[in-house]
């Protein structure tokens, strides 16, 4: 293959025809897709028209692939600072402005200089404008009220915001699996 196969990922669902992620979107390199058909341990549903060969066969590289046996989604997620921007949609929540990761930062609502904790309870995502007036002040001395109650997420919550954010790249094949909440080109 010209591209080393870069351009043909699979994407994988659960044995509920779900995807195992929104965001990011459940993708497998062609590789693990066909090393997971030959192991049996997936359905293909979907091909691309390019092929690998060997020298006893072809085969098609597939585009959608539904794993055999269902995974269990985990009912607590991980508290991370991505996490914590997905839960709150990518938006401060001071100002409400929308920004992409790398310009967000998150805020302890009590700081920690004050006792605050670094929890789902404590932090939210924030602009760097609205985190340095806020700076080690409480939200009621300084009058900067976080627009939603900071709490933990479940995971489907966040997979249910991520699907507010579509990749780039969609494979015409993948439609039909996918249930995006902003409206995808062609």
């Amino acid at each position: 293959m010209p591209d080393g196969g870069q351009h043909f990922p699979a994407l994988v669902l659960n044995a509920d025809f779900r995807p195992l992620s929104y965001f990011p979107l459940s993708l497998w390199s062609w590789q693990d897709a066909v090393k997971a058909v030959f192991m049996d341990r997936v359905s293909v549903l979907s091909e691309y028209e390019t092929e690998v060969h060997s020298p006893s066969m072809t085969m098609r590289l597939p585009s959608v692939i539904a794993l055999k046996d269902y995974i269990p989604s985990a009912r607590r997620p991980a508290f991370t600072r991505f996490n914590v921007f997905l839960r709150d949609a990518f938006h401060c929540q001071y100002c409400g402005d929308r920004y992409p990761a790398p310009d967000l930062t998150f805020d302890h609502v009590i700081p920690r200089c004050r006792g605050g904790r670094t929890t789902w309870e404590n932090v939210v995502t924030a602009c760097g404008a609205c985190n340095l007036r806020k700076g080690s002040h409480l939200p009621r001395e300084i009058r900067m009220f976080p627009r939603s109650v900071p709490r933990q997420p479940t995971t489907w919550e966040l997979q249910d915001n991520g699907r507010a954010f579509p990749p780039n790249y969609l494979h015409q094949s993948w439609r039909d699996y996918l249930y995006w909440d902003s409206e995808l080109e062609s």
